[in-house]
């Protein structure tokens, strides 16, 4: 099992600079969210895998299995927490007088 790491998650812009004034070379929220989601399904399909092999006998290291659950836990509550900001975000707009 590899950990990829942090530095593969790309460069943040500076303060005061949106991804715009980069030109379009960072991709959109949609599609981080959809990355973001995709990884997280593999994350947990990699969980339930751990788990049924350690049920049934085949799992050599149960810290294997440890690690896939704590990383899918992990991404499940990064994604909720993003998720709550961007219904809090949108909420806060539909307030906002035109």
């Amino acid at each position: 099992m590899s950990i990829s790491p942090i530095s593969s998650l790309g460069a943040l812009p500076a303060v005061g600079q949106t991804s715009r004034a980069q030109g379009t070379q960072g991709a959109g929220f949609g599609q981080a969210m959809a990355n973001g989601l995709e990884k997280l399904d593999q994350l947990q399909k990699v969980s339930d895998t751990k788990a049924v092999e350690a049920v049934t006998g085949q799992l050599t290291d149960v810290h294997d299995y440890t690690i896939a659950a704590n990383e899918a836990a992990v991404a499940t509550q990064l994604t909720v927490a993003v998720r709550n900001k961007a219904v809090e975000a949108f909420t806060e707009i539909m307030r906002m007088p035109v």
